[in-house]
């Protein structure tokens, strides 16, 4: 700010003491209002992300939450988190609230994840997030946004260093996910991969099953057997038919 003249940095001072806003969010609306003040204040308040986010605040509840000795919020951090917004740490809005942060790993946020999250999900305190949950829970409901979750979700479960997801990680995952969409089929894939397949599962079969959830219809009416699924697919649709749980008309 020492490169501003004296008239832009009273302004800047002005802006940060009125609305609470970062050095950096200030210099943004000023910029875009062409340094007049009253225009930055309307810019501020017509971008909600911004505008609603206090980063004093935010970097006040990532302290809260991080350890003590590392810059991270790791799982205790997290368990706390859930506390407060009273919440089971298995609770779908978790996945969803980790999305929105990008985090890279289950249970833990860096800096920048913790804080870009809650400005992306337009909040600075744990009441506000906690009064944002039904709304962010329902973002499941959405077409759209449940295939990103989804996609997102493989990774983020998935321990590090690993290509695959552990077997029962991805069952948790897939109950986890699907208990919302109310697929018929979730209990029989997760007992055929335990009988059948007992592996852990790559990212290409993760993918296929949402293609096949959203495309085949449980009676398995529209499955073709000269379709590109990969082998495991196929082979739950035998398992399926073998042990009655559709009926199939050839």
């Amino acid at each position: 700010m020492h490169k501003l003249g004296r008239g832009s940095r009273d302004k800047v001072q002005q802006f940060m003491a009125i609305t609470g806003a970062s050095e950096k969010v200030a210099l943004q609306a000023l910029k875009a209002s062409d340094w007049h003040l009253e225009g930055s204040f309307d810019y501020f308040y017509s971008q909600p992300q911004i505008s609603v986010t206090n980063s004093r605040h935010l970097e006040d509840l990532y302290s809260r939450y991080k350890e003590c000795d590392a810059d991270m919020i790791m799982v205790e951090g997290t368990s706390q988190l859930c506390n407060d917004l009273l919440v089971d740490p298995q609770d779908v809005v978790m996945l969803v609230i980790s999305w929105h942060m990008k985090a890279a790993t289950m249970c833990e946020f860096t800096r920048q994840e913790f804080i870009d999250g809650l400005q992306s999900i337009g909040v600075d305190s744990i009441e506000k997030l906690r009064e944002k949950l039904p709304s962010l829970r329902a973002e499941i409901k959405d077409d759209n946004k449940f295939r990103e979750i989804y996609n997102f979700a493989f990774a983020w479960a998935r321990e590090k260093g690993q290509k695959s997801l552990p077997l029962e990680t991805a069952i948790g995952m897939w109950r986890l996910l699907f208990a919302e969409r109310h697929w018929p089929l979730i209990d029989h894939w997760c007992q055929f991969l335990q009988v059948r397949h007992n592996k852990a599962i790559s990212r290409d079969t993760w993918s296929q099953l949402l293609e096949f959830v959203k495309t085949i219809d449980p009676q398995l009416s529209n499955y073709d057997e000269e379709g590109a699924w990969p082998y495991l697919i196929d082979e739950f649709v035998e398992y399926l038919t073998e042990n009655g749980c559709v009926q199939r008309n050839k």
